[in-house]
């Protein structure tokens, strides 16, 4: 009975160092500094404002007051926010080379999207600044918040391209080298 307990004892002193050496060894990894930068938190931040982007283009649609909307800006926008936040949340819960390699397309072709929607909103922006009427004014606000919206997830895309590029740049892998020493013998070798 009492060699149970001491091999008991062992093994979990055994199971808890090396979860002590696994995690420290999981810290100098680049794929868990990423996940340790939290992309979970910044995806769900990415998703709301997928859905704000969402909600407020088919506000500015059905009343047919969108400029931006001739083109559709806030439901691909809106959906290539929605898909970084799902795929950043993901990537914590099941981080993997894979998944941070999706992520970084992503973040770069919503990057790009960004860029496309900036390079139109601007001039709509630009053409309903002149206008003096409420209804204007109004659609001027909706593209105001829309457009600073979209530059405010730019830069958390960014962030995130930056730690994911990070991640994915190392290629080695870290070998560990365990010392056992073999068991003393009675006999001793010439």
């Amino acid at each position: 009975m009492e060699n149970t307990e001491s091999t008991t004892r062992e093994r979990t002193g055994k199971c808890r160092k090396q979860e002590a050496d696994n995690t420290v060894l999981m810290n100098n990894k680049p794929l868990h500094r990423f996940v340790q930068r939290e992309p979970r938190s910044l995806g769900i931040v990415i998703l709301i404002f997928g859905c704000a982007e969402l909600m407020m283009g088919s506000l500015l649609a059905v009343d047919n007051m969108g400029i931006s909307c001739n083109i559709y800006v806030c439901f691909w926008l809106g959906a290539l926010f929605l898909v970084c936040g799902i795929l950043s949340i993901y990537t914590e819960l099941h981080p993997s080379k894979k998944m941070v390699t999706v992520c970084l397309a992503m973040y770069v072709v919503s990057i790009l999207g960004i860029i496309v929607s900036i390079g139109y909103r601007i001039p709509c922006l630009l053409h309903l600044r002149f206008r003096e009427k409420s209804y204007f004014v109004e659609m001027l606000c909706a593209e105001m918040i829309l457009f600073i919206s979209s530059m405010c997830v730019s830069g958390i895309l960014i962030f995130l391209c930056i730690f994911a590029r990070f991640a994915l740049k190392s290629t080695h892998t870290q070998v560990i080298v365990q010392h056992i020493p073999l068991p003393q013998t009675g006999t001793t070798a010439n």
